[in-house]
């Protein structure tokens, strides 16, 4: 009996998990190749593209089964079920999830460290003149080999830093070395490669913060302010041109009669022809935004826009805040600096832990929130990344645009949507703390039986209480999940402090997205160093 529960609970939470793992594989498939440039596709850029996006958003969706798992082996009364009784039937479970993220981690490691790198130099050092095919690979693989280098520095690190000291501090250097190997036996390499995605969790916190910060108020914003009339805008463009053509006209007419004109009319002269070409492009690209039936359905469908702008910002604000709160009671509550904030207990009441612990029960319905957080994110994020393009510090290497993406810039883009999605574990944890580590378990404490004037009485008896940071290790069950974030409790510390400064940014994010005014009906399309190629090949 105890088997046959054991298995059908197992079915289930990986049922719905293969169901969610064909839905990711669509949405990326749909995803990279709505972005994807038609004049530069590339199928190896692609199916990279599209196989590094699902990875990361298949790794998203194991930490609800993994929650989902944990908290099906206890009864609502705090005892455990039958099949899970002990720690013999409790293991296979749990390594079942372990060995999930062990594989999709690795799976990372490689595409982050090798696989994305090489298409992405790859593609770089192609010639279209004189393809030597052998010579790109080995260029490729040349400049690959620094990620590789970086990726067992971390290994390396994470496998023989110790988090402990040795017992034993008078001990030979031999027999420390012998220590470091025995732990690296005992946890199985966790320590390894927990440390090497906590780094890449790290730059992905980086990312959030630029990318996601932003993307959720510019998303909901745009989409309650909506775009500019077109009919407007080709006026407006029309005007613009005839403006131009006569400070043309009337820089040409000063050299009418032979004489040359100055180097800075010469330069005013350049820009406004180039000014002009670009002038140009915005009206035939007018002209076809104006006849796309798509423009009109736009319209019609301006009220829903509506609602979905501002239940986009409701959203956002129920995350700063549950954020917020998350980050003060570890401010005001926790164990310090040197655990990474560790909470005990919970102090203040997050509303977005308390609705996850309710749908918990009912499975699939916290699956179906967390999903629906996940692929929020990995939308925000791709609407700052749009509008803000992809820098390396002050110089714009790529523009993100539907249809004239190139294959790098994909590359690009999968690697940073990646790295954020590795980082939304942790903003979830962040969001519901509670839900996260333990799921809904519950463990039994012994409490005295009140007498009828109030006072505590001899007998005692078992109240179920909800599983936190201070339960008893044999009574709750922590999430895989949970041990792989907070390894290393450094990580756990930057990553509080970078909470802070993502509501920080996503502050000023809405002010500057509430201060700016509608966007043009052809946001993007249109920039003066396109080629006018690429721009005939986009408009047809």
């Amino acid at each position: 009996m105890a088997d046959t529960a054991l298995l059908t609970e197992s079915a289930l939470g990986w049922s719905i998990f293969a169901f969610v793992l064909l839905v990711i594989l669509a949405f990326c498939w749909v995803y990279i190749r709505k972005y994807q440039s038609r004049q530069e596709s590339e199928v190896v850029s692609t199916i990279t593209a599209i196989c590094a996006l699902a990875i990361a958003l298949i790794t998203s969706a194991l930490l609800p089964v993994d929650i989902f798992l944990v908290s099906y082996m206890k009864y609502p009364n705090g005892t455990y079920k039958e099949w899970a009784a002990s720690n013999e039937t409790r293991g296979p479970v749990e390594n079942t999830v372990l060995y999930g993220y062990y594989t999709l981690y690795i799976i990372i490691l490689f595409c982050v460290f090798f696989w994305i790198p090489f298409v992405y130099f790859f593609y770089e050092e192609r010639d279209d003149d004189n393809v030597n095919k052998c010579s790109q690979v080995k260029n490729a693989l040349k400049y690959t080999v620094g990620f590789l280098v970086v990726c067992s520095a971390l290994l390396l690190i994470g496998a023989f830093v110790p988090l402990e000291a040795p017992p034993n501090q008078n001990s030979t250097q031999w027999e420390k070395v012998q220590y470091l190997f025995e732990e690296l036996g005992s946890s199985h390499g966790l320590a390894a490669l927990s440390f090497s995605i906590s780094s890449l969790t790290l730059v992905g916190m980086l990312a959030v913060i630029t990318y996601t910060a932003y993307g959720m108020s510019v998303l909901p914003l745009n989409l309650i302010k909506g775009t500019r009339s077109v009919v407007y805008e080709r006026l407006e463009n029309c005007e613009d041109m005839e403006e131009v053509e006569h400070q043309i006209e009337k820089l040409k007419s000063k050299c009418e009669d032979g004489r040359p004109l100055s180097s800075r009319d010469r330069r005013t002269l350049q820009d406004l022809e180039s000014r002009l070409r670009v002038l140009h492009r915005r009206e035939r690209h007018l002209e076809v935004a104006a006849k796309n039936c798509c423009t009109h359905v736009a319209g019609a469908l301006r009220p829903v826009k509506i609602v979905m702008g501002v239940f986009f910002i409701l959203v956002a604000l129920l995350f700063t805040v549950a954020l917020f709160i998350s980050n003060l009671d570890k401010a005001l509550h926790s164990a310090g600096i040197n655990s990474g904030f560790v909470v005990f207990g919970t102090n203040i009441t997050n509303p977005l832990n308390e609705l996850l612990l309710a749908l918990q029960p009912v499975f699939p319905l916290d699956y179906i929130l967390i999903t629906v957080i996940t692929m929020y994110f990995v939308l925000t994020s791709m609407a700052g990344i749009r509008n803000m393009g992809i820098w390396f510090f002050w110089i714009r290497l790529y523009k993100i645009r539907p249809q004239r993406t190139r294959p790098q810039a994909l590359l690009f883009l999968c690697m940073i949507l990646l790295l954020i999605v590795l980082h939304t574990s942790y903003v979830i944890y962040s969001l519901a703390p509670q839900y996260v580590m333990y799921g809904s378990q519950k463990y039994r404490v012994p409490s005295k039986v009140l007498l009828a004037n109030g006072s505590p009485g001899n007998s005692t008896v078992e109240i179920p209480r909800i599983c936190d940071a201070d339960a008893p290790t044999d009574q709750c069950t922590v999430t895989r999940s949970y041990l792989f974030l907070h390894k290393f409790w450094f990580f756990s510390t930057i990553y509080y402090f970078g909470n802070w400064g993502f509501i920080v940014v996503f502050l000023i994010g809405l002010v500057v997205s509430c201060c700016k005014g509608k966007k043009s009906v052809i946001e993007g399309e249109v920039e003066a160093d396109d080629s006018d190629m690429s721009d005939e090949e986009y408009l047809h």
